[in-house]
């Protein structure tokens, strides 16, 4: 049975409204952690699947966003059913392309609620063929970035309610 949609709205409004102060840099993004099970699952496409709260803080919330600062990700729209959450934004890199426009991809996120205002699952998926081109036409440097697993868990399965 699926949590009332109120509860879950509420929890991705808050969400969001984190993901904004992210964006402006009032905080790291380990701020999203607050909004996860101690034994959530997230699915970063660098990355891979991440198991638990604190291996979240370190990987996907610390270790993959080290040298990303100047990037922002805003979200363009939320969508809900029952337990189910998709988030769609936008990833900005610094900079802007000679005709003024910025470099951009899209991302979508898929979460699964939990209750008490926290997400069990989380999955990002973005095209990281799209951007590196990005990257690389926008001449964008990431000094001390940490590099993902050589051969990430590529199990993007949901876990069981």
């Amino acid at each position: 049975m699926p949590h009332p949609r109120e509860e879950v709205q509420a929890t991705v409004e808050r969400y969001v409204e984190t993901r904004k102060v992210i964006d402006a840099g009032g905080a790291g993004w380990s701020a999203l952690a607050q909004y996860f099970t101690d034994d959530a699952v997230f699915i970063d496409p660098a990355w891979g699947r991440v198991v638990g709260i604190d291996e979240m803080k370190a990987t996907v919330f610390g270790d993959a966003m080290v040298g990303l600062e100047e990037w922002k990700f805003p979200v363009e729209f939320y969508a809900i059913d029952g337990d189910n959450v998709i988030i769609k934004w936008k990833q900005l890199l610094p900079g802007k392309r000679a005709d003024g426009r910025p470099y951009e991809q899209s991302g979508v996120s898929t979460l699964i609620y939990a209750g008490d205002g926290k997400f069990r699952y989380e999955e990002d998926l973005l095209n990281m063929v799209h951007v590196l081109e990005e990257m690389r036409e926008s001449k964008c440097k990431v000094p001390d970035v940490a590099m993902p697993p050589k051969h990430p868990n590529r199990d993007f399965s949901r876990p069981n309610a």
